[in-house]
Parts: C-alpha cells; sequence; structure tokens
C-alpha cells in the first residue's frame, strides 16, 4: 500500500508554497463559502421586497449599407429542391418498382416546375436541356401570397 505522501505526489512538494496548493478538502470548503454567501444574499434579496425591474432604452441603429451585397451570402447554405411531380403510391407497389418502371405524376408534361428552397415554395420554371444536363429556367416568382400559402 502506497505512502499517503507518495499519492499526493508533486502537490505536497516542500518547494511549492501553501498558496499554490489546492487540496481537495480546501475547495469543497471554498465551494461551500461561496454556496453560503449566495443564500444570504438572496434571503436578504427576499426581505427587502420586491425591486422595480427597468431596461435601458435601446435605440435603433440605422442599417450600414457600407458591406451589404450578396458577397454575404457565399457561404450561406441552403436546401434546392425542384419537384416534378407528386404522387401517392402504396408500400406494396413501390417494392414492385424496377428498372423501366413509369411511375404517374399529379402533372402533365409542359406543366411548370416547382422550386423550392429550404422547404417553401418560391419559384415555377420549365425543364430544359443544356449541355446534355437538366436544368431548370425560372419562369415565374412566386409572390408574398402564394408564398406563404405555398
Amino acid at each position: 500500500m502506497a505512502d499517503e505522501s507518495e499519492v499526493q505526489g508533486d502537490a505536497a512538494a516542500p518547494d511549492s508554497s501553501p498558496d499554490e496548493v489546492k487540496r481537495p478538502a480546501d475547495d469543497v470548503e471554498y465551494l461551500l463559502q461561496q454556496a453560503e454567501d449566495a443564500l444570504k444574499s438572496v434571503e436578504q434579496a427576499d426581505d427587502a421586497g420586491p425591486r422595480e425591474f427597468s431596461l435601458p432604452e435601446l435605440g435603433a441603429a440605422a442599417p450600414s449599407t457600407e458591406h451589404a451585397s450578396l458577397e454575404l451570402l457565399r457561404d450561406v447554405e441552403l436546401d434546392l429542391r425542384i419537384e416534378l411531380g407528386r404522387t401517392r403510391m402504396h408500400l406494396e407497389d413501390v417494392l414492385q418498382l424496377g428498372k423501366g418502371a413509369v411511375v404517374p405524376l399529379d402533372k402533365l408534361a409542359g406543366d411548370p416546375v416547382d422550386v423550392f428552397v429550404n422547404g417553401r415554395l418560391i419559384a415555377r420554371g420549365e425543364v430544359l436541356v443544356l449541355n446534355d444536363s437538366f436544368c431548370v429556367r425560372v419562369t415565374e416568382l412566386v409572390s408574398g401570397h402564394e408564398f406563404s400559402a405555398g
């Protein structure tokens, strides 16, 4: 079994000053004293009765347009989704889908697709093929009342 002086190691070194050595018992006493002081301050506040609480006046600052540009949005991530149409299917029908299966949608060929940003409808457009890639040409921006009704 190790001797108590060996367990304490460097903390009990004779060349360290008493202020530098922190012992667990001292920490507990210190925390206990802080808790007692906090309780006393709460009791004194209760004896004084309720006090009026006020906030300083906050003035509105004019918006700064000095550095306002689209550069501020460069690192903002958005979830963009283009929706061709929707359908409802039973799970057994989904499990039977295979290569070459055709899924009917609720929109006709040539109908505008919906453009969603972060789950909100913001525009409608048409699907195009450009350089062997699909793309969407925005043909209509959704107005405020349609935007909120999404």
